[in-house]
């Protein structure tokens, strides 16, 4: 595994779309690891795209750690098929540091997938990993948390929840 540098807000690539995965092969896989490797090097956060390490795959790596179920979810051409609810969450990125923001986000969300592996899955998540995988996916097409909140705070001290 090895870190990569997190891509931040004024790099043009991450306002990209991404491309799909064609073959579940062990190049995805090193980049899945170096992402998480990345991602928990960086302000724990909870939550990384493929765009983010200056990869437009989709590709996204979210590990909740103590608020999740204790699965690293590594997942290829991730798409939600099913969302319901709304909720307000205050996010951050690793990608803007320091600021977070007021974003409204589906309570529940079905996403199909592919895993590490290349088999298909779905997932049905809900309160903060809805939040994380809505979060994630948008980075796969060029949408960061910052073009939905509805406030934008300067915040140097994030908390757990905020760190995506």
């Amino acid at each position: 595994m090895a870190l990569r540098q997190i891509r931040e807000v004024g790099d043009n690539l991450l306002r990209k779309k991404s491309r799909p995965v064609e073959v579940v092969d062990d190049k995805i896989r090193q980049l899945m690891d170096d992402m998480y490797e990345t991602m928990k090097n960086a302000d724990d956060g909870i939550g990384i795209a493929a765009p983010q390490v200056g990869v437009l795959k989709r590709v996204i790596v979210i590990d909740l750690g103590e608020e999740g179920d204790g699965h690293v979810y590594k997942l290829v051409n991730p798409v939600i098929i099913k969302q319901k609810g709304e909720q307000v969450c205050r996010e951050g990125c690793l990608s803007v540091p320091g600021v977070t923001g007021d974003v409204i986000r589906p309570k529940e969300v079905v996403v199909e997938a592919l895993d590490e592996n290349g088999k298909p899955i779905k997932i049905k998540a809900k309160d903060l990993f809805a939040i994380c995988l809505s979060h994630e996916i948008d980075h796969l097409d060029g949408v960061l948390f910052i073009d939905k909140a509805t406030e934008i705070f300067e915040d140097d001290e994030n908390t757990e929840e905020e760190k995506k």
